[in-house]
């Protein structure tokens, strides 16, 4: 991963999860993926202080079944679910119109709040996810945070506490632009610290994110799946458009030696950090419009799940009138 996740170097902080360096920062019904260890249905809920709701992944998406081993190079990044590419663009107005209505009543209700995180390999599609599934959302009520090169009071922290500063609030949507995955991802695959260290991060983010469920968090982790072909499609388009050349990192193409090398941290995130409170979705995302209808629709599904009111009205409100 390049710059924009955040460089990182060797350091001398091992210890308890402390960051370790100055710069380290629809339609069909669900099928299982053949071979990925995967379902697309929704998985039970764990019990907590708030109702917990299921989450509803669009078909087509890939829910990693938490236990099991998931093979990652069993899902097809270029799938499309057999959906007509007009038609979906169209259904994504749809559901961006769901979202911002079912926003709303999120933001009046102010008791639970919404967390989505996205997760790629470079060039997978973070930005235009975000900008293209919350398109019209009130910013009121939305806050994206990208994380990049932490700040001197962060890396004095555990490497969980510049993340859990940013969730949001109740009646909030979060969206998390890389997440706390980071930190068993670059990590790992660069040999920063020792195995021990990123190793014990992955039940620690379990922890965490059951705290947030049990909080009132609803939890969608996306984690956009892009061919190695794609990948360099969507890279030379950088380079050979100007207005695009502010996008190209030419550190991208070191990272993208360590191709396979992420594609196993990344497998392993999905299968040990997939429970019943936040289950990892994999998403197709070789074509544009496919990974934004579906993941627009699972929001709304699980917005509409969530079931947030408006506050009921003070006694005799529709009686009172407005003098002249």
């Amino acid at each position: 991963m390049s710059k924009k996740h955040g460089k990182h170097h060797r350091g001398q902080r091992y210890d308890d999860g402390v960051t370790e360096s100055a710069d380290l920062h629809g339609s069909a019904p669900p099928a299982t993926a053949n071979g990925a260890g995967a379902v697309v249905d929704s998985l039970p809920a764990m019990p907590s202080g708030h109702p917990t709701v299921s989450v509803r992944a669009a078909p087509g998406i890939i829910t990693v079944q938490p236990g099991a081993p998931f093979n990652l190079q069993a899902v097809d990044p270029r799938a499309d679910g057999g959906l007509d590419k007009d038609w979906a663009k169209d259904a994504l107005a749809d559901e961006r119109a769901r979202i911002d209505a079912l926003q709303e009543r999120l933001y009046a209700e102010r008791a639970r709040s919404l967390l989505l995180v996205f997760q790629a390999i470079d060039t997978g599609g973070k930005d235009g996810t975000i900008r293209s599934v919350l398109k019209g959302v009130n910013p009121q009520g939305c806050a994206v945070t990208s994380f990049k090169v932490p700040s001197s009071d962060e890396r004095d922290h555990d490497f969980l506490w510049r993340y859990h500063a940013r969730t949001p609030a109740r009646g909030m949507i979060g969206v998390f632009n890389r997440s706390h995955y980071e930190d068993v991802l670059v990590v790992r695959v660069k040999g920063l610290v020792p195995d021990a260290v990123w190793q014990s991060r992955y039940g620690r983010i379990n922890d965490f994110e059951r705290l947030l469920t049990e909080s009132g968090t609803t939890i969608l982790k996306f984690f956009l799946h892009i061919s190695k072909a794609e990948q360099k499609k969507r890279l030379e388009a950088r380079i050979a458009d100007p207005e695009k050349h502010w996008k190209f990192d030419p550190a991208d193409l070191v990272e993208r030696q360590s191709w396979d090398a992420y594609q196993q941290a990344f497998a392993d995130a999905l299968t040990r950090c997939s429970t019943p409170d936040a289950p990892w979705l994999v998403v197709p995302a070789d074509h544009k419009w496919f990974r934004n209808y579906v993941i627009a629709r699972t929001v709304a599904d699980t917005l509409e799940a969530m079931d947030p009111r408006f506050p009921e009205a003070p006694t005799g409100i529709a009686k009172v009138t407005v003098p002249d």
